[in-house]
């Protein structure tokens, strides 16, 4: 929602399984919020101490909001929850629906559809989203190979 927690979250573990497979040259990442709530803020300082304990540094990112030209200039728009994939579908140019689906989908031996929002929540909160999206970067990277780099 805000790209504070979550998202940056996300970018931050795929790129550092992308760059620990050499291929940041041939994969573009980032992420976007789908509310303004925080556009040019880093990520929550408890989002960012989680990630640093697994050698993730989300510290370089600034919170914005999704545009319309993302959905031109990205092959995946990977929504956290329901609530935001229904924005992101409302957002979508046509011919663009395609990209969209939740990130979770790329981790289907977990049973669970949607990362939560660990904002309000406890640190433990913070882990257990980091344990989700880093089961769904590894499906989603391994998609991008089958789907891109084959």
């Amino acid at each position: 929602m805000g790209n504070i927690c979550r998202s940056p979250t996300a970018e931050g573990v795929f790129r550092h399984i992308v760059t620990s497979r050499q291929l940041d040259s041939r994969i573009r990442i980032d992420s976007a919020g789908t509310h303004a709530y925080h556009i040019g803020e880093p990520p929550d300082r408890r989002a960012q101490a989680a990630a640093l304990q697994r050698e993730v540094d989300l510290s370089r990112q600034v919170a914005r909001r999704i545009d319309v030209m993302d959905f031109e200039n990205f092959d995946y728009i990977l929504a956290m929850d329901h609530d935001n994939l229904d924005i992101l579908r409302s957002l979508c140019p046509a011919g663009h629906e395609h990209k969209l689906s939740l990130f979770l989908s790329f981790a289907p031996h977990l049973g669970e559809e949607e990362v939560p929002d660990p904002y309000y929540g406890g640190e433990r909160g913070f882990e257990r989203v980091l344990d989700l999206i880093e089961a769904a970067a590894e499906g989603l990277m391994q998609d991008i190979r089958q789907r891109h780099l084959s």
